[in-house]
């Protein structure tokens, strides 16, 4: 380790005069040269216009023949062979202006498009990707003629560049063509320019190449000084003013503390360090206008109980209380602030250190200690993770710290993420890193059945496969190793809200591993088997099948009486006229055993009631209060809207129900005719919350509570159906859908031929 004391000081002291975040003046000469950013018609540079970038090469093309307006288009085409999964054209522009809302719009034309095509925008800080928007949810495949698309963006006041274009994800061919991008409506070229704002970052250089912090091993007294440190850092990140006013390096501030906390003989020793490291950053001012927490709308207290004496000893207690009392009402938050009208965090300035060389214990310290110190203080469920969350600090710094590659530090930050229980708060750049590991993988699909691992069909073509695997065949073994067996050992790192959500991911990855040939215990009828097989590379057109709702037409009538309309394909604008195409059926099923396409929450949900109808309940963080949530003033309505649908609405969920599923079936299920069929969904409510790591890893949680109007959670429970149906595993193997029989048992009644019920029902 090295100890760099007096120089951290001395640079600390220089680093206090640099001014915070500030309102960086306007250029008014616009951006000229943005003039024609995604014009197609000028100058080519292979396979491309100028300044476009594309890959994988040999998918695309500048095209003359097929164009929306002028002479040329871009056309991506891919084939079975086309490398990867997906093919990307794009541009890249920095955000040197101001606005609220980015919209590209453009025209699209597709063939064939086995998976999905779209328009994306994508905005990154200096820590990574804040934010993304590619169509996927709208489910633009097959043939389409040409027609206008947009995504858009609230535009994050941490974002530093954008990048726009074009994608086909699988196979087939997409043209695209007139596309313009737009900053509250005005053309990019004509929005003023914005000088760069330098920030504390730009200046403290110091431990750009390294922390310079190396371990081999820890003892008892460094892990418990480590983890008072790491509270201690967490606290101060959100509630010192020269930290929260952004005129430290916050990062680089735990490198010049670690040394002397690691090289401490006891815990006061650690406490002294730690005192002395606090009174170097300066005098905290009083508040003028000091902070108060009002109980009156409280759901959750902030986590300040751990800053006694009998834990930090008299001296840093009261240290770290007379910053707490000296907060101020209206704090600026340099690394943290609530996306307008949703109220979620933004983890603003937060570095993701991507060119990192690894291994760097002072570096995977500070994954730890940001995560952690997240959760602590803005995450809205902190209350039902389940255990101690102090605990998990005191036995991942070890494990994270100690990491000796890449790949174990991967694993380890996977595990501690999953030890938050949210569904959305996942490794998300990493997870090929989850056992099972491999690049090959079985081309079937898995779903635990009543705790089974089923096979339900094939992820590609089943030659070769479909010979020896069946659907409704029960996977017991994998080369000799019991599935349960390998549930227990890969839970650990498979972040989920639930056990059924868990295993769905679980069942995703399962037959992953080395290319080459594996041997499955498969029974069937009761009867166990070998089964070989072989692990193959998957294609462009192979995707886990995930949604379990009925293949084809996202809106039909499966009998007069029953209407039938799935949310993975659904279309907000298509609203009133599903509601006019199921007027006069006796009921009406809205299948959201997968993810919706769009956001009908209001658009059909508004079609469902008479009356204003609260559905759900909010909480949002507390910037002046970190760790405080409060309750949403109100519940939020859905208000009535013509044409009503006013028969029997069943609502379909199941595990593969999660978030805005969720959030979807909550709204419909005010409705006063609604029923939900299904089983629990995946208990992950709420609008995620992107955290950059360093590495370059990329994590998320669940960022406001959402509850029903009378408080009731949905975090990790998930919605609870009123009918509860689930298949079998002769359902599946007999390829039936037992879940929208029972729906359709609840419409037409006990009485309706089982047999009839089944032919409406059959995939």
């Amino acid at each position: 380790m090295r100890i760099t004391i007096r120089v951290s000081l001395l640079l600390a002291c220089c680093l206090s005069m640099t001014p915070a975040a500030q309102s960086p003046p306007q250029i008014a000469d616009g951006h000229p040269e943005l003039v024609g950013l995604l014009d197609i018609e000028g100058e080519h540079a292979g396979d491309v216009p100028r300044n476009w970038v594309g890959t994988p090469p040999g998918t695309f093309v500048v095209d003359g023949q097929i164009v929306h307006g002028g002479q040329w288009s871009l056309r991506i085409e891919r084939k079975d062979t086309s490398p990867g999964t997906l093919t990307s054209l794009s541009r890249t522009i920095p955000i040197d202006f101001a606005g609220r809302r980015l919209e590209l719009r453009g025209f699209l034309r597709t063939e064939e498009v086995s998976n999905f095509a779209g328009l994306w925008m994508r905005e990154d800080s200096d820590a990574g990707m804040i934010a993304i928007d590619n169509m996927e949810k709208r489910q633009l495949k097959g043939t389409t003629d040409w027609t206008e698309y947009s995504v858009s963006l609230p535009l994050n006041r941490a974002a530093k560049r954008l990048k726009v274009g074009v994608l086909v994800a699988g196979t087939g061919r997409t043209w695209a063509d007139d596309l313009r991008l737009l900053v509250d409506g005005q053309p990019i070229a004509s929005v003023p320019r914005l000088e760069a704002l330098k920030t504390v970052m730009d200046f403290d250089k110091e431990f750009d190449g390294g922390s310079g912090v190396a371990l081999k091993e820890l003892s008892k007294t460094q892990i418990s000084n480590l983890a008072m440190l790491g509270k201690v850092w967490g606290f101060l990140k959100y509630h010192h003013p020269l930290v929260t006013g952004g005129k430290r390096h916050w990062d680089y501030e735990l490198f010049r503390i670690l040394p002397g906390v690691l090289a401490a003989s006891d815990a006061a020793a650690a406490r002294a360090a730690v005192n002395q490291w606090i009174a170097s950053l300066g005098p905290v001012t009083p508040c003028g206008s000091c902070a108060s927490l009002v109980e009156a709308d409280l759901q959750l207290h902030p986590p300040v109980s751990w800053m006694t004496d009998e834990q930090l000893g008299a001296e840093l207690a009261a240290t770290l209380r007379g910053i707490y009392r000296s907060r101020p009402s209206d704090p600026q938050q340099f690394y943290v602030s609530l996306t307008p009208g949703i109220g979620n965090p933004s983890f603003d300035h937060e570095l993701s250190y991507a060119t990192l060389k690894l291994p760097d214990a002072g570096y995977q310290v500070l994954a730890l200690y940001r995560f952690w110190n997240i959760v602590q203080y803005w995450f809205p469920y902190r209350d039902v993770i389940g255990g101690s969350w102090e605990d998990v600090l005191t036995a991942f710094i070890p494990r994270v710290a100690l990491a000796a590659d890449n790949e174990a530090y991967k694993r380890e930050m996977l595990a501690l993420i999953a030890s938050v229980n949210d569904t959305h708060a996942n490794l998300w750049s990493s997870l090929d890193s989850r056992p099972p590991v491999g690049a090959c993988r079985i081309p079937i699909t898995l779903r635990f059945v009543r705790s089974q691992a089923v096979v339900t069909g094939y992820s590609e073509s089943p030659t070769g496969v479909a010979a020896s695997l069946r659907p409704g065949d029960v996977v017991r073994a994998i080369d000799s190793v019991a599935v349960t067996e390998l549930v227990t050992r890969w839970s650990p790192y498979y972040a989920a809200s639930n056990e059924p959500a868990r295993l769905v991911q679980i069942a995703q990855s399962m037959t992953r591993g080395a290319c080459g040939p594996v041997v499955l215990t498969v029974s069937r009828d009761g009867k166990a088997r070998q089964v070989k097989a072989v692990r193959t590379a998957p294609s462009a057109t192979s995707a886990a099948a995930e949604p379990h709702d009925h293949p084809g037409d996202t809106f039909r009538m499966l009998s007069p009486e029953v209407a039938y309309l799935k949310l993975s394909s659904v279309k907000a604008a298509d609203a009133a006229s599903y509601i006019e195409s199921a007027a006069g059926a006796k009921g009406l099923i809205i299948d959201i055993r997968n993810y919706p396409s769009d956001s009908v929450v209001f658009a059909l949900g508004s079609r469902f009631v008479d009356r204003p109808t609260p559905f759900v309940r909010f909480t949002t963080g507390d910037v002046a209060n970190p760790g405080a949530f409060h309750w949403s003033a109100q519940p939020l309505t859905v208000p009535p809207v013509a044409p009503r649908y006013a028969g029997k609405i069943v609502i379909l969920t199941d595990e593969v129900s999660g978030s805005a599923a969720e959030y979807t079936a909550m709204a419909f299920r005010a409705a006063p005719n609604a029923t939900v069929i299904g089983s629990t969904t995946a208990g992950a409510d709420g609008n995620a919350s992107a955290i950059p790591l360093p590495g370059g890893l990329r994590s998320m949680i669940s960022g406001i509570g959402v509850f029903y109007p009378d408080k009731k959670p949905t975090q990790r429970v998930g919605i609870i159906p009123d009918i509860e149906a689930k298949p079998t595993i002769q359902g599946i193997r007999s390829g039936r859908d037992e879940v929208l029989e029972a729906a359709l048992r609840h419409i037409l009644g006990p009485d309706a031929p089982a047999a009839l019920i089944q032919q409406m029902a059959k995939r």
